[in-house]
């Protein structure tokens, strides 16, 4: 892949860059050159982590569970008015066991919100700087369990959003179809169908505007870390004995896992990458065989291809955001 990466320094603004696969790819991406920004809820943490803030290191303390602060962290970039080569949204949220529903700061269901509903506004807000850019893109970290039919996403209740019932009322609701009852293992699987049915409307707005950027999805595969870090770290809180199990199991015995470090190599593959033009991607690192993995365009579920689905998604959930920040008087 070496003769597909761009040798140019790049301008990359990115979620979830202080733990798991973004804290690796970061750590990259600052070693290459590149000039990051990232948002993050703990500045002191990210500087222990990825260093002091300099010219190529910003730091923008953001809470993606509160939309006025992701607001406000736009606005603050828009006010700049630099160019944007690349948006990496990787922050991601799990707390799988969980019987009780947890909420954001504007009473959204908490997975939704991190998840999908926050990185919505980020492009919305962001896409300007974007086409300042000649070599723009974005990377939306997505989930093969969005796909019932795949290895996570066949374990539990499958990955659906129904008709979007749940966002007919506005807030409070605990699942996006619906439902009364709350799964966090499905909120989790929702919210990564979210992630490529947003990716889908993107690129069909994108087009209406004649704007060609490249969406690229994708997911990294089961990436369990030994240390309490990570992606599973919220999931360890609730269910420490059987998160340490199925870690065993999977990580160990069988050997279905990918590393940090190979996840994150993958994730720099696809910021710097030149051969994946305008439009929508979905890239899975699928298992082959116990510790073999292979990276490769793939199908989405037939779900996460519906289009309809998608611009309803997309429209409800901007009507959702709008609404949320009006109530805390934001202005927009």
């Amino acid at each position: 892949m070496g003769d597909l990466m761009r040798a140019t320094s790049m301008r990359i603004l990115m979620t979830g860059a202080t733990s798991g696969i973004g804290l690796d790819a970061a750590r990259r991406l600052l070693a290459e050159g590149h000039e990051l920004i990232v948002l993050c809820r703990d500045p002191e943490r990210a500087t222990q982590r990825l260093g002091e803030a300099t010219d190529k290191l910003q730091l923008l303390q953001t809470d993606l569970a509160d939309l006025t602060e992701v607001h406000e962290s736009c606005r603050r970039l828009l006010r700049l008015n630099q160019e944007l080569d690349a948006m990496v949204l990787n922050a991601g949220l799990q707390y799988a066991g969980d019987k009780t529903p947890r909420f954001s700061a504007q009473g959204i269901e908490l997975t939704f919100a991190v998840n999908h509903l926050s990185h919505q506004h980020i492009v919305n807000q962001l896409l300007p700087l974007m086409t300042l850019s000649n070599n723009g893109r974005i990377v939306i970290t997505a989930s093969e369990v969005h796909n019932p039919s795949s290895g996570g996403g066949r374990v539990g209740k499958p990955a659906s959003l129904g008709s979007l019932h749940g966002l007919n009322n506005g807030r409070g609701f605990v699942m996006v179809d619906g439902s009364t009852s709350f799964d966090a293992d499905k909120a989790y699987k929702d919210s990564k169908l979210c992630n490529l049915l947003f990716a889908r409307q993107l690129v069909a707005k994108l087009n209406q505007n004649q704007t060609a950027i490249p969406v690229i999805t994708w997911s990294p595969g089961l990436v369990i870390p030994r240390s309490s870090d990570g992606f599973f770290r919220y999931s360890r809180q609730i269910n420490p004995l059987g998160q340490l199990l199925f870690a065993f199991v999977a990580r160990d015995l069988l050997r279905l896992t990918v590393s940090v470090q190979s996840a994150g190599e993958l994730l720099v593959g696809l910021i710097s990458r030149d051969d994946l033009g305008p439009g929508f991607h979905y890239l899975n690192n699928t298992l082959k065989g116990p510790g073999q993995h292979q990276f490769l365009d793939t199908q989405t579920s037939l779900e996460a291809s519906d289009q309809s689905l998608a611009k309803d998604l997309f429209e409800r959930s901007d009507e959702l955001i709008r609404m949320a920040l009006k109530e805390t008087n934001t202005e927009i």
